[in-house]
């Protein structure tokens, strides 16, 4: 794992800027603490930070093809790098060294941008092709390993994270209305687009080709949710338990020492049991919990620890822990509000104190249905079925405006959002789901410019082109594919890859292997959701692995008791910075309207807790790269 950076300019009779690539490299110093490097020729300079795991003493990077035309910077890791050696050596390639880095170098040489086709893992890269004047850049099917870039037409930057660029003073930092107003509604933003105009993110599954003709973006890989498994339940299941065994053995290469984080979920707990039958030596978990029971899954990740007796490490994160706010802003370089970066970040803290990889159980959810949203879009799905669209549309959009938003009645009675999505298309009833910010909460607390520069942007737009590619698809796998598209990997895999990388901690993710979510999303969606029940199918294939106490308790979430911490221990900091006067939010937000939210949320009226959090969680950001 490591943190790769480069300044390409188009015109060849350029020279690289050393100084330029040195605080490029610097800035990301934290993804690969162990070497840099460099390649500084003409008009390409390239940068690398690396975190040794795979060959640690030969696997230098830059790295070469054998005359010197090809140099490549890799961040993450190839899991079939050893049948491609193998193969590629039976075309006559030679290698020098036995890591992974140098399959992409002779892969490039011998299928080139066929390459991907064939790769199995987690990566970014960028290879530069002298003899073509090309750089190639690629990111891994699913997004686990990012990659942002900057293109103005005379020059392109790319970097593992925005903050690398930023260091080149030509690139300006003028905010992306759009990509705020994204935050607001989705509490991260969604790639293509970074909070700032001029930056972009490389979508997963894409290659990028960049030259003096400019730039060329392609999609090599896409998950295709059509159901061809018509096998009885319990072959299923057997073959869902050996492609989950198959994934983990894949990723337990490590010349390093080796563990896994354990919440003490389903997921968690079936990698952690996979890892326990295939390692000789007991498994290293990392598990956190809270002082509040109502959040802490300790006494889970406990059971499963003493299953598989692992050498189990642990930590309790308590309300102070959270004015580590400044730190993750400067982490996660563009706002983002998702709070369970709160314990991701310590979880990796209580890991990287023993082992250097760390195995996560990231994806079941998605592949296997078991947010707790998709069984009620099943539900007004079938709700739907008994009445038109131009009926539902105006009674049951008057009951959603009129019902109350009642945060303080048990979870059953909060049927606003229900109502509300009964008016809707099931696209647009479904976006309504996942969005924080309402237009109502936009129209009161968004500044008059912030409005006009949005102009008509409906953040619809980032869901409905992956709705549009699914229209002949099941209800249920539509919104599967939305997620894996943006949910996934903008929310859950950033929040992942930069609080572990916070503390030089490599996490590989079994369940979002991309052959073993193909094997996932052929499987038919009544077995996935059924009679109301989630991953229906992966507990089924989990009965001899997982507790029974485990596979059927209710889901809780990796959370924190942000609604009490908001009230208490954070109180002080929210009103010192939100509330001061040079505040950044100023800039954007209404601080009448903040400030009414903020009150109700103190009597406890309403729970603000997720908006309230994403305007600190900004002003936290616009501090640390606007203001400062």
């Amino acid at each position: 794992m490591c943190g790769i950076c480069g300044k390409i300019f188009v015109d060849p009779r350029a020279h690289g800027e050393a100084a330029t690539l040195q605080r490029m490299t610097d800035a990301i110093a934290h993804r690969g603490p162990e070497a840099e490097g460099f390649h500084l020729r003409g008009a390409v300079g390239l940068g690398h930070r690396r975190l040794k795991i795979i060959d640690v003493a030969a696997g230098v990077q830059p790295m070469y093809n054998e005359d010197g035309m090809l140099v490549v910077v890799f961040n993450g890791e190839i899991y079939n790098y050893l049948p491609l050696r193998r193969e590629l050596k039976a075309h006559g390639h030679h290698f020098k060294t036995n890591s992974d880095t140098e399959v992409l170098l002779h892969g490039y040489e011998q299928w080139g941008r066929d390459l991907l086709l064939r790769l199995r893992g987690m990566f970014a890269f960028a290879l530069w092709d002298e003899r073509a004047q090309q750089l190639f850049l690629a990111r891994d099917q699913i997004g686990v390993k990012p990659l942002h870039y900057y293109w103005d037409g005379r020059q392109f930057l790319f970097a593992s994270e925005i903050k690398a660029i930023l260091q080149d003073p030509s690139v300006a930092r003028k905010l992306d209305a759009q990509a705020l107003d994204d935050y607001f509604t989705y509490l991260y933003i969604p790639a293509p687009k970074t909070i700032f105009a001029n930056i972009r993110k490389l979508r997963p599954g894409h290659g990028l080709l960049v030259s003096a003709a400019g730039l060329e973006e392609f999609e090599y890989w896409d998950l295709d949710f059509t159901p061809r498994n018509g096998k009885s339940q319990e072959d299923m299941a057997h073959d869902l338990n050996a492609a989950l065994r198959e994934s983990v053995s894949a990723q337990l290469m490590s010349e390093v020492p080796l563990g896994a984080f354990l919440s003490g979920g389903i997921d968690s707990s079936a990698v952690v049991g996979t890892m326990a039958s295939l390692l000789e030596q007991p498994v290293n978990t990392a598990s956190i919990g809270f002082h509040e029971s109502a959040f802490d899954e300790l006494p889970y990740a406990r059971m499963v620890a003493q299953k598989y007796r692992t050498n189990a490490h642990e930590k309790i994160v308590q309300a102070e822990a959270a004015k580590i706010l400044d730190v993750l802003a400067w982490h996660f370089d563009e706002p983002f509000a998702d709070s369970s970066m709160v314990p991701m970040y310590y979880v990796s803290q209580v890991a990287r104190e023993h082992v250097t990889v760390c195995l996560s159980g990231d994806g079941g959810d998605e592949n296997f249905a078991g947010y707790r949203r998709y069984r009620f879009d099943a539900l007004e799905n079938r709700l739907r079925g008994f009445m038109p669209q131009t009926l539902r549309a105006p009674l049951f959009g008057a009951l959603g405006k009129i019902y109350p938003k009642a945060d303080w009645l048990p979870q059953v009675f909060r049927a606003k959002t229900m109502l509300t999505n009964l008016g809707l298309s099931p696209e647009r009833g479904y976006f309504n789901t996942m969005s924080w910010f309402n237009a109502a909460m936009k129209t009161q607390s968004y500044k008059p410019a912030f409005r006009r520069a949005l102009q008509d942007y409906d953040p619809f737009s980032v869901m409905q082109a992956h709705f549009d590619r699914t229209r002949d698809w099941d209800p249920l796998s539509r919104i599967q594919y939305v997620d894996v598209k943006t949910y996934l990997v903008d929310d859950i895999l950033t929040k992942v890859d930069r609080a572990s990388m916070a503390h030089a901690l490599e996490v590989r993710v079994p369940i979002l292997d991309h052959l073993f979510m193909e094997h996932a999303a052929r499987i038919p969606v009544r077995y996935k959701l059924r009679h109301g029940e989630g991953k229906y199918i992966f507990k089924q294939a989990l009965r001899e692995l997982v507790p029974h106490e485990i596979l059927y308790r209710p889901k809780m979430g990796f959370s924190i008791p942000l609604a009490q911490w908001l009230r208490r221990d954070l109180k002080a900091e929210f009103e010192s910075r939100v509330f001061a006067r040079e505040a950044f939010v100023n800039d954007w937000l209404e601080a009448g309207a903040i400030r009414r939210w903020w009150e109700q949320h103190q009597r406890g009226t309403r729970d603000y807790a997720y908006h309230l959090w994403a305007v600190l969680m900004l002003e936290c950001w616009g501090r640390k790269f606007i203001l400062s």
